[in-house]
């Protein structure tokens, strides 16, 4: 099989980490985040891999290089102007059109079971299978209702905000097919496998979006558009708070509560806790970071105090779009 990765987008939520590279190309426990995405793929056999660019395009090329660091054939999509997650796969229709194959966001960190949803796909020839997971948290993710079948009836809105916040530590009940609210929602996960079929909705050489514009009329066709459901661990890194959170967590399972890069240093009489450090950053002495995320080459001065809060150097942005300048950085609260 073959694959494709998203790796396009802005990144504009993980502003200001995304300032100078894409969301794909962000750092996570000191590697490339879509490294994780190659790698997850490789895993399953998989290594004829497509990944699309747009934004800081070299990001993701010095990331990944030609993919056999990752045991992988790499391919790439450059995008002139971006085409929306199902606008990048007519880029290279041609490429996909042979058999059936696997679609994933380069912004995710997963132990899915991708063989259980390629089986999924084929027993129930479908033309879309979507790998979901219980929202029990009830997060800011569009929830996707099924049928009996397992079959995708809609995509709907989003969580109740009251639901989310009253979810926080609530035990999640399985779903049954006729989603409704008792049940917990399911959201999609970006990972996807796809008959080529698919390409008969998708439209050609303009902006197209695979929930928006391709899935949906699939569905009103009676097409199968399957979704698997899986318990497995999956991480998504698309705002500055998911990105912490998951970096923290995973870094905590190895028994550590800070992620360094290389040529860091907490002088003596700092204090740094359940933060990320990329490379080269100094905390001197006296000042207490705690919850935040400090980027290349960033220095916290004696004294200060950096709670909740990303921080970048002020000269890597172009356009401060939000937070505070302080001295020679760029203060943006998570």
């Amino acid at each position: 099989m073959k694959a494709f990765i998203l790796a396009a987008g802005f990144g504009t939520r993980l502003w200001p980490l995304t300032e100078d590279r894409t969301k794909a190309a962000v750092p996570f426990l000191n590697r490339p985040l879509i490294g994780y995405s190659v790698e997850y793929l490789t895993s399953f056999g998989i290594r004829d891999v497509i990944v699309n660019l747009h934004h800081q395009p070299d990001s993701i090329r010095r990331a990944l290089g030609d993919g056999s660091d990752f045991g992988a054939k790499l391919t790439y999509s450059l995008e002139e102007e971006i085409l929306g997650t199902s606008g990048a796969l007519d880029a290279v229709r041609d490429a996909l059109a042979d058999e059936d194959f696997v679609v994933i966001n380069g912004k995710i960190v997963t132990d899915i079971d991708l063989r259980e949803a390629i089986e999924a796909h084929r027993k129930q020839n479908a033309i879309a299978t979507l790998v979901l997971k219980e929202n029990a948290a009830r997060e800011h993710f569009s929830i996707v209702e099924v049928d009996e079948r397992g079959w995708i009836r809609r995509f709907a809105g989003f969580p109740d905000a009251a639901a989310s916040q009253a979810a926080a530590g609530e035990t999640s009940s399985r779903v049954d097919a006729g989603s409704n609210t008792d049940t917990v929602p399911l959201m999609f996960t970006g990972i996807q496998v796809l008959s080529p079929r698919i390409f008969e909705y998708i439209p050609r050489c303009m902006f197209s979006h695979s929930t928006l514009h391709v899935y949906p009329q699939a569905i009103v066709d009676g097409e199968a558009v399957v979704g698997h459901v899986s318990n497995g661990n999956w991480y998504e890194m698309s705002t500055l708070d998911r990105y912490l959170g998951a970096s923290l967590r995973l870094n905590r399972n190895n028994g550590r509560s800070i992620v360094a890069g290389c040529d860091c240093s907490v002088d003596d009489g700092a204090e740094v806790k359940d933060s990320v450090m990329w490379d080269r950053v100094v905390v001197e002495g006296g000042a207490r970071v705690k919850q935040a995320v400090l980027g290349d080459d960033v220095r916290i001065p004696a004294g200060s105090v950096i709670e909740r809060a990303v921080v970048v150097r002020r000269d890597t942005v172009r356009e401060v779009e939000r937070g505070e300048v302080s001295g020679d950085n760029l203060i943006v609260a998570i």
